[in-house]
C-alpha cells in the first residue's frame, strides 16, 4: 500500500467531508544536507545575495544544479559582476537580476522576468534580504522604525505575494523565511531586530497553515550569530540613526548610545554556509514532512524549548477546532 504523507490525507478528507481526522502523528523530520544531491529542475529565487547567507546559498545550490535567481539590491555593483562572472566561469545556471525588496514595482517586475527565464512559476523563494539598526528602543525614531520594517516584515511579504499565484497555479512550492533567533528571544538595546523578527515568524507561521491546501510549504529558519556583512551594514544604519538622535532620548542610555555604529561581529566564528547547507536540507526534503522551524547553529539554540511550548499550545488549542486539519499538518507528521 502506497505512503499516505499530509497532502493526501487532506485532499481525501477534504474530499470525505472529514477534514477534523487529518493529523501528523510525530514532529517533522529534520533535513540532511548532502553535497551529492542534485537539484537539476528546481528553480529557486533568493533576496540579498550581495554577501552573507544568500550569495552562499546561491552559490551552493547553483552548483548542484539549481536554476538560481540571485537578487539583490542596487544594481549595477561589483558584487552582481562578481556572480555574473562565476556563473559564466563554472557554467551555473544562475542568473542575477535587480530587485530591492521595499520596492514593489521592482519586485514585480523581478520575479516576472524570473518566471521568464524559468519558463514558468518559481519553486523556491528564500527571503534572505535584512536589516539591522541597534540602539535603545526610544532612540529609535520613525525613519529607522519604518525602514527595518519594510525591509524585514513587508519585504518577504510583497516577495510571497509576488511568487504565490504562481506556485499555486502549479500545484506546490515552497518558502524559506530567513528569521533569527531572536525572532524568539530577546537581548536588550538591539533595537526592533526583534520586533520584526517576531513578526515574520508570526506572519510565516499563518502562511504555512494558509498553504497547506496549495501544497506549499512554508520553513522559518532562526540563525544564531555568524560573521557576516550584516555587522558592517547594520553599523551604517545605526550610526546614521545616533547622528540624527535627539538628545531627550539619547540622554537616558549614554553607554548604550556611544557603541552605536561600532559592532563588528567579533567572537563570532560559526561558518555562515550551515545556513546554505541547512536551505539545501529543506529542498531535498518530501514536500509536506519539512518542519516549520528550524534553529541553525552550532552553539546555544535558546529557542527551541519556545519552538516546542508554542507547536504544542496552538495544537492543543486549535488542533481539534475546525482549524485543526491546517495546524495538525504543519505541527504533526
Amino acid at each position: 500500500m502506497p505512503r499516505l504523507d499530509r497532502r493526501t490525507l487532506l485532499a481525501g478528507a477534504a474530499a470525505t467531508g472529514a477534514l477534523a481526522a487529518v493529523s501528523r502523528s510525530a514532529a517533522a523530520s529534520e533535513p540532511a544536507y548532502r553535497p551529492d544531491l542534485d537539484f537539476r529542475g528546481k528553480s529557486v529565487l533568493i533576496t540579498g545575495c550581495s554577501s552573507g547567507f544568500g550569495r552562499l546559498t546561491a552559490e551552493l545550490l547553483a552548483r548542484q544544479g539549481a536554476r538560481v535567481f540571485a537578487t539583490m539590491r542596487n544594481l549595477p555593483r561589483p558584487e552582481a559582476d562578481e556572480l555574473v562572472q562565476l556563473a559564466e566561469a563554472e557554467n551555473l545556471d544562475l542568473h542575477v537580476i535587480g530587485i530591492d525588496v521595499t520596492d514593489l514595482k521592482q519586485i514585480n517586475a523581478g520575479v516576472k522576468e524570473a518566471e521568464r527565464i524559468n519558463g514558468g512559476p518559481i519553486d523556491v523563494l528564500v527571503n534572505n534580504a535584512g536589516i539591522g539598526i541597534t540602539s535603545p528602543v526610544e532612540v529609535q525614531d520613525m525613519e529607522a522604525t519604518r525602514l527595518i520594517f519594510d525591509t524585514n516584515v513587508f519585504g518577504p511579504h510583497r516577495m510571497a505575494r509576488a511568487v504565490l499565484p504562481g506556485m499555486r497555479s502549479k500545484g506546490g512550492g515552497q518558502i524559506i523565511q530567513i528569521s533569527s533567533q531572536l525572532g524568539r528571544v530577546i537581548v536588550p538595546y538591539s533595537g526592533h531586530y526583534s520586533a520584526t523578527k517576531f513578526a515574520l515568524e508570526a506572519m510565516s507561521e499563518q502562511l504555512a497553515y494558509e498553504l497547506v491546501p496549495h501544497q506549499i510549504d512554508v520553513t522559518i529558519i532562526e540563525p544564531g550569530g555568524y560573521p557576516t556583512k550584516v555587522w558592517e551594514n547594520r553599523n551604517i544604519y545605526s550610526a546614521a540613526l545616533k547622528k540624527r538622535s535627539m538628545a531627550v532620548h539619547s540622554e537616558g542610555y549614554p553607554q548604550q548610545v556611544a557603541r552605536m555604529g561600532q559592532e563588528d561581529g567579533s567572537g563570532r566564528s560559526a561558518d555562515p554556509a550551515d545556513v546554505a547547507r541547512a536551505i539545501g536540507g529543506l529542498m531535498a526534503q518530501v514536500p509536506g514532512t519539512r518542519p516549520l522551524r528550524l534553529p541553525v547553529h552550532p552553539g546555544a539554540k535558546p529557542q527551541i524549548p519556545i519552538n516546542e511550548v508554542t507547536a504544542r499550545v496552538q495544537t492543543q488549542w486549535l488542533g481539534n477546532s475546525g482549524y485543526g486539519p491546517l495546524i495538525r499538518a504543519v505541527h504533526e507528521s
